[in-house]
């Protein structure tokens, strides 16, 4: 690793802790030559699946576009940054863990779903209001009874 202050090479590890849930690794660091220390983050690099549009269109995921939909969602209510970010990795995680090289936007526009009826009902009605393109009242007092019923 190379020095950030005087771009030595020669930089030794003085501690090593787990950060982030255990999603990276978090190292202190020493220059051997200037004696500047510095804090260093590793993290596993993996690929995340593309996602297919309803036109059939590939793109590569996009962690920024997913936060932005919740966040449009979540607008003006009560939840915590810490929760919208735990509700990301959770997403995150479940489309690593299938280990699909794709994922259909309408799989992915579920798995917020999901996630948003868990965090506030609201914000998941807005979500799904926008997803599944609502056309009248009446499909959202249906979702409404839905919700009531849960």
């Amino acid at each position: 690793m190379r020095c950030p202050f005087c771009t030595a090479q020669d930089t030794r590890v003085l501690d090593s802790r787990l950060a982030n849930e255990g999603d990276q690794v978090r190292r202190r660091r020493e220059c051997n030559v200037c004696k500047e220390r510095f804090t260093t983050f590793e993290v596993a690099e993996l690929t995340m699946p593309r996602v297919v549009k309803r036109e059939g269109i590939s793109e590569p995921f996009d962690e920024n576009k997913l936060r932005s939909g919740m966040l449009k969602a979540l607008e003006k209510r009560p939840v915590g940054n810490e929760a919208i970010e735990a509700a990301i990795s959770r997403i995150k995680k479940g489309l690593m863990v299938a280990g699909e090289r794709e994922i259909a936007a309408q799989e992915l526009g579920e798995k917020v779903m999901k996630e948003l009826s868990v965090l506030d009902h609201v914000a998941f009605v807005r979500f799904a209001s926008v997803y599944r393109s609502f056309q009248d009242v009446s499909e959202f007092t249906d979702m409404i009874a839905h919700l009531q019923n849960k």
